[in-house]
């Protein structure tokens, strides 16, 4: 076996979504070589790229029938085998079919589903978020959507569900013009436009709750996201802004205080009421654990699941635009917008100019 027809061997043993029927004549009569013929007329023998050779081989259907029904969109889908082969075929794919298969039909991709589902899901997940974690600060309620719903996430659910042997593209280099096209970037835009197909044959609700099997069910650690320059500071500014009295700290409990490893724990208090606790080998740095709890019990209080509500829930749970449709509407209550949001140590000039006021009184 010479080393071409090994290479393609290979190639095709990393495909196992290649129809049997194509594997009956294996390898290709355009992988095989003519005989070397004494003529000066014969045919120059062309270069087989069996990379590309692999990439346009397509999915076999039944493949594409068991990953609906893997996923739970067997019955969703009217055609299950066409919506998810246009869900898996990336644009990148275009170029390379139209340049070695001019004559077959175009096939369609998932480039306008993509951009639908990455609406979608931003949606989802920011009301999610938002209705959730009430008071998280801006900054931080970016990070989370991005951590629910974006590329890695897309990318990292879409070889979970098993989509890398279906995928139909084509890779391509940067250029001053396009970015490069990588495999982790056509695996992010599965996800998204299958979204968008459950949006298209569904509803908006269906679309809801498959975002919320795959994507939001997930826990992501907001703690790690929140960060203080001064948490003693943004505490007091915090405790101002809500009309409470000026937190103080107290010392609860401390331990080998001549020693060389001593342990300090101290509580900050509004009045009567404790906001946080924290421990550290030193008072200033058990101080700082101490406003820095009391800060995140604040931004990460969460609403109970059955307080929670969407305001995406107000649209009818009907088939077509969500302006369009009719049907029963379940009753929704808005929650306050409240700003409790502090702009110290943010870009806002105007929480800088707060900070620096209260750092003035201070000193």
């Amino acid at each position: 076996m010479s080393h071409a027809t090994k290479r393609l061997a290979l190639t095709a043993k990393r495909l196992p979504t290649i129809p049997v029927s194509q594997l009956k004549a294996f390898p290709p009569k355009e992988a095989v070589a003519p005989k070397p013929s004494s003529s000066k007329t014969a045919p120059t023998p062309t270069f087989f790229d069996t990379e590309a050779w692999a990439a346009l081989q397509s999915p076999n259907p039944a493949a594409l029938n068991a990953f609906a029904h893997r996923i739970g969109l067997g019955k969703a889908f009217s055609s299950p085998v066409e919506s998810v082969q246009q869900a898996v075929t990336h644009p990148s794919f275009l170029p390379l079919h139209a340049k070695h298969r001019p004559e077959e039909p175009v096939p369609a991709t998932n480039g306008n589903l993509a951009a639908l589902g990455n609406s979608l899901l931003g949606l989802f997940a920011t009301e999610h978020v938002n209705a959730t974690f009430p008071h998280l600060p801006t900054r931080v309620l970016k990070a989370a959507v991005s951590a629910y719903v974006g590329p890695t996430t897309c990318a990292s659910i879409a070889q979970e569900m098993g989509v890398s042997p279906l995928l139909r593209w084509n890779r391509t280099p940067n250029t001053p013009t396009h970015p490069a096209v990588l495999h982790s970037d056509v695996l992010s835009s599965v996800p998204r436009a299958l979204t968008a197909l459950v949006y298209q044959h569904s509803s908006l609700h269906a679309a809801r709750r498959f975002a919320q099997k795959f994507f939001l069910s997930r826990d992501v650690d907001l703690r790690s996201m929140i960060k203080f320059r001064d948490p003693k500071l943004a505490l007091k500014i915090t405790v101002e802004k809500f009309g409470r009295e000026r937190p103080v700290s107290r010392l609860l409990k401390e331990t080998g205080r001549l020693s060389i490893s001593p342990v300090f724990v101290v509580g900050i208090y509004s009045g009567a009421d404790q906001l946080g606790e924290g421990f550290g080998s030193s008072l200033r740095m058990a101080e700082y654990r101490a406003a820095e709890d009391a800060l995140l019990r604040l931004y990460l209080t969460r609403q109970p699941p059955h307080l929670v509500q969407l305001p995406t829930s107000t649209f009818p749970d009907a088939l077509g635009s969500v302006f369009d449709a009719h049907g029963p509407i379940p009753e929704y209550t808005p929650v306050e917008m409240t700003d409790t949001e502090v702009k110290f140590g943010s870009a806002d000039r105007s929480g800088v100019h707060r900070a620096r006021e209260i750092q003035e009184e201070e000193d």
